[in-house]
């Protein structure tokens, strides 16, 4: 640990968190550690042991949009064990397989961290066991892990030293009424029936609140929304 500690207090750059990432790997036998990093302007970094290959299949297909451990992580402050997320809908449990069949593994623990100004960061460590010897895992590193996620993510936050204040700019109503229900999981059609409004009302309400959050799109207009505590959910 505290090894790792200093190689992450020696990064200069985004790319060095990559070679301490693959020694954390190696470090806690596991197959995969990953940490993905949404800054204040809404770019995006990832480093971690993924195979290429399913990182193109991932970006390829959009599956940021129903991945499960995201979006159940953008809801939550704490750690979670996949096992705790919902895979109940088919496209889950479809992305599910296609996971495993690219290496994921089938279990995982995943660290949500939030910092200034709308920074969003996941710390993702998973492999393929069985429950009980994941469960032994998580209950013996659970700690250090969190530690870990945190000082990747406030080396993270080092490479982004002129980062301005962001002025926080008030949702109205109906454009919190939207942004809640879409963080509960409905679906545009479903959020606009409980509003008792169009779909192409929902969305004027939706892009407003976007525009308001300066997010890249609307999974991470809600989670900024989450993060800056204008939504509850």
């Amino acid at each position: 640990m505290d090894r790792s500690l200093a190689d992450l207090e020696h990064a200069s750059e985004l790319e060095d968190l990559q070679a301490v990432i693959i020694k954390l790997r190696d470090t806690y036998c596991i197959d995969h550690l990953v940490y993905h990093w949404v800054n204040s302007q809404g770019d995006q970094y990832g480093c971690g042991t993924y195979a290429p290959a399913w990182v193109d299949r991932y970006i390829e297909k959009d599956y940021l949009r129903i991945d499960p451990v995201v979006l159940g992580c953008y809801q939550r402050f704490h750690p979670v064990d996949w096992k705790r997320l919902d895979w109940s809908s088919k496209a889950a449990r479809s992305f599910r397989r296609e996971a495993i069949e690219f290496g994921v593994g089938n279990q995982g623990f995943s660290i949500p961290i939030r910092g200034p100004n709308g920074q969003y960061a996941l710390f993702t460590a998973s492999h393929n066991c069985s429950d009980t010897d994941w469960d032994e895992f998580t209950k013996t590193n659970r700690r250090p892990l969190i530690l870990l996620a945190h000082f990747f993510n406030q080396k993270a936050l080092e490479f982004e030293p002129d980062r301005l204040p962001e002025a926080s700019r008030a949702l109205s109503p109906r454009e919190t009424d939207a942004m809640t229900f879409l963080a509960m999981g409905l679906n545009r059609a479903q959020a606009a029936d409980t509003m008792a409004i169009s779909e192409h009302t929902l969305r004027v309400y939706i892009e407003s609140a976007r525009f308001k959050l300066g997010a890249i799109n609307t999974t991470h207009a809600v989670a900024r929304a989450m993060s800056r505590g204008l939504i509850v959910v």
